[in-house]
């Protein structure tokens, strides 16, 4: 799946233009290489989100194409 169908898929990005965005702006990092907006993930790859002074590291636990809002938290998990 393309790193940034997964952002918007788990809810860590509220939406997919905003996810291009950020790897657009070398903002996103999979497996500690700067990811582009069609970046393959799979499960076990761990993503790092920089947005300002803040980071978030996730880890992909499950690639699904539709999520329910309540579900979508079962996609990743936070690594510090």
């Amino acid at each position: 799946m393309r790193i940034d169908k997964f952002l918007k898929n788990s809810r860590l990005i509220k939406r997919r233009s905003v996810a291009k965005e950020a790897c657009d702006g070398g903002r996103i990092y999979v497996n500690d290489k700067q990811a582009k907006a069609g970046t393959d993930v799979k499960v076990g790859d761990e993503i790092l989100i920089k947005f300002g002074d803040k980071e978030i590291k996730a880890r992909v636990l499950d690639l699904t194409d539709s999520q329910k809002k309540e579900d979508a938290k079962s996609m990743y998990e936070i690594v510090n």
